[in-house]
């Protein structure tokens, strides 16, 4: 018999994680389960519920008769994810702390810990993905450094892992992973790859796991709890009231506590107004939210938007891009929304211009755009900056419209 290969698997105290672990030991690995503590849920009023979660997944590697250790990465999450979060919120922007903690914490520190301290020879999540390479050649994977210098050797050969949807499209979890490097992605296996949801709790509740089966899927922001999010951010962020403005015709309607306690696309709550208005821009400057009467407002549709460096899972830009400067695909920015074609423009700096095949409610800056080719998942840019809105580009025509027609009339004669 070979040699028995050491897997380290992230344990949530969820069901995916739980089957994840239990998939690897009947193949046949070494499994260690560690469940992470990212948020040190004694310094909130809300309700984490970390403690649980990580009793949760003790009980699993109990059942499961494998090692179980626990590793908290609260200060590293607060310097790493939350600080930033904070520093986005402040620029009028809305973070994804899900992709900057998979970036950070779950595919850095935490991966790290599992491949030199554990000595494991490669991590697994209960993540629904999957990669170009089979379980094998996980372990046949060489530990190559990242370049100490901006360029790395031009000749170096290289045969990049790839990241793809899992076989559950519905539930599948790229979209959260498109930030993480590749040195991780060569060394973590995704148990759950060629399975369903409904598949996973099949196979947990054959194996007895009936306390991680009865726990409602964690949907919200971990460190948030029960507490409305306003409330939250305001006890790390200094109130800063402004104005909520109607774009249609620049009527003051009321006060907000903060620009960053609000998003775009979202319903505003404004006292004494009896119909909905909804946000539609912002501007730190004044301090000012825009805000319209319709939820489908022209405002809220744009097309095009930049986003910062692109993070190429694979390192390098596809070929096609770096040839052509074009390149066609599909884009989301969203967790499950639906994938829309678009275009993709390489800048020089390594910035891209995305153009949407058509308009889309609610681009935000500070949320990745997240780009698929087929069934891979290219790899995300934070958005910096967007294109005219629906209703610019509208006001644009018919000015227009309007200075053609006033060209057209004709100048009235002298009268002698």
């Amino acid at each position: 018999m070979g040699l028995m290969r050491h897997v380290v698997c992230a344990m949530s105290g969820g069901v995916d994680s739980s089957v994840a672990a239990l998939l690897l030991k009947r193949r046949g690995y070494s499994v260690t389960g560690v469940f992470m503590k990212n948020w040190d849920s004694l310094d909130e009023s809300g309700t984490c519920a970390t403690e649980r979660d990580c009793e949760d997944a003790y009980r699993v590697c109990q059942s499961l008769d494998i090692p179980f250790h626990q590793v908290s990465y609260v200060k590293e999450y607060w310097h790493d994810v939350f600080s930033n979060l904070l520093k986005e919120y402040e620029k009028g922007g809305t973070p994804n702390p899900d992709i900057i903690c998979n970036k950070h914490i779950k595919f850095n520190h935490f991966h790290k810990y599992a491949i030199d301290t554990l000595g494991a020879d490669a991590m697994a999540t209960g993540h629904y993905a999957r990669t170009s390479q089979e379980d094998d050649e996980v372990f046949q994977q060489p530990h190559i450094p990242p370049p100490t210098t901006l360029f790395r050797d031009r000749f170096e050969i290289r045969n990049p892992v790839r990241l793809y949807i899992g076989a559950d499209r519905l539930k599948d979890q790229t979209f959260f992973l498109s930030q993480i490097s590749q040195e991780a992605l060569k060394r973590t296996m995704f148990p759950l790859a060629g399975l369903t949801k409904e598949f996973v709790k099949k196979i947990a509740a054959e194996a007895g796991f009936d306390h991680v089966l009865k726990k409602k899927e964690s949907m919200g922001i971990c460190f948030i709890g029960k507490r409305e999010f306003e409330n939250f951010i305001l006890e790390y962020l200094e109130p800063k009231p402004g104005n909520f403005v109607s774009i249609e015709d620049g009527t003051v309607l009321g006060k907000h506590r903060g620009w960053f306690t609000l998003t775009l696309g979202q319903r505003a709550r404004i006292g004494g107004l009896k119909k909905s208005m909804f946000v539609v821009d912002k501007d730190i400057v004044t301090g000012d939210v825009l805000v319209a009467p319709d939820t489908n407002h022209p405002h809220l549709y744009r097309d095009t938007m930049r986003t910062d460096r692109f993070h190429w899972l694979s390192v390098d830009p596809p070929p096609e891009l770096v040839r052509t400067q074009m390149l066609e695909c599909h884009f989301r920015f969203i967790h499950q929304m639906p994938l829309v074609p678009c275009t993709v423009t390489l800048n020089m700096d390594g910035t891209v211009w995305i153009s949407l095949s058509q308009p889309v409610r609610a681009l935000t800056p500070g949320q990745f755009a997240v780009l698929y080719k087929g069934d891979e998942c290219l790899g995300s840019g934070k958005i910096v900056q967007l294109g005219p809105s629906e209703h610019t580009l509208q006001k644009g025509r018919e000015r227009l419209v309007a200075a053609a027609q006033h060209k057209e009339q004709p100048t009235p004669e002298p009268t002698s």
